[in-house]
């Protein structure tokens, strides 16, 4: 199974360690994270690729779409795993379109309240996951409590 692991850097890549540690062992898998000082030291020798940060901002946002396509077709994954943030949607929506799994860890920082991308993915989620029991509140059913991924 290949598996991609997609996040934003900074605590979106920190809480993805030890979900990778897990799929590193098992499982063929890629990163796909923006470029930041610490991303491709933490990454290692794991295949990897960078996109820009859309920042809310349309046209990058577009730029981001097509190379989540890119990507995807090139690399073509059996399932999704993602913290978060934002510039993971389009990537997440694209591989349900092709009926890939999908597996969201809602954000460790998020103790009050849900997340942005959250909310958008948590309809096209096949697991999701929140590591504190208050954010049951703010999803459906489907979401399940798994404490803390660290």
């Amino acid at each position: 199974m290949k598996i991609c692991l997609i996040c934003s850097s900074g605590g979106h890549l920190i809480e993805m360690l030890p979900i990778a540690e897990a799929v590193r062992k098992k499982h063929d898998h890629f990163w796909v994270t923006f470029r930041s000082p610490i991303t491709e030291e933490t990454v290692g020798n794991d295949r990897y690729y960078m996109v820009q940060d859309p920042i809310r901002n349309p046209l990058k946002f577009a730029k981001l779409i097509f190379k989540s396509v890119w990507i995807f077709l090139k690399e073509r994954p059996d399932a999704v795993i993602t913290t978060g943030a934002g510039m993971a949607v389009p990537f997440c929506v694209f591989s349900k379109l092709f009926r890939r799994k999908l597996v969201f860890v809602e954000s460790l920082c998020r103790t009050e309240s849900a997340s942005m991308s959250g909310k958008v993915l948590y309809n096209f989620a096949d697991k999701f996951y929140v590591q504190w029991k208050k954010n049951l509140e703010h999803y459906g059913d489907k979401a399940e409590y798994v404490g803390s991924v660290y």
